[in-house]
């Protein structure tokens, strides 16, 4: 569905913002008390923190 190898995710602070936004917006709608938009939130948040910090691989130099 998404190319998590893509060049554009190399930098890693732009992997580690990625994946706070999409948990920071899991923790708002927890705090204003939508239980449907949080599990999206931290759904997000839980895939972006599995393919983008723990199994990101860089793609190729000629990519």
């Amino acid at each position: 569905m998404f190319d998590f190898s893509h060049p554009f995710y190399r930098p890693l602070w732009l992997r580690i913002a990625i994946t706070l936004v999409c948990l920071g917006w899991g923790v708002m709608e927890l705090l204003i008390g939508s239980p449907g938009w949080m599990v999206v939130g931290f759904g997000f948040g839980a895939i972006c923190a599995y393919k983008l910090l723990l199994t990101y691989e860089p793609p190729a130099e000629g990519e």
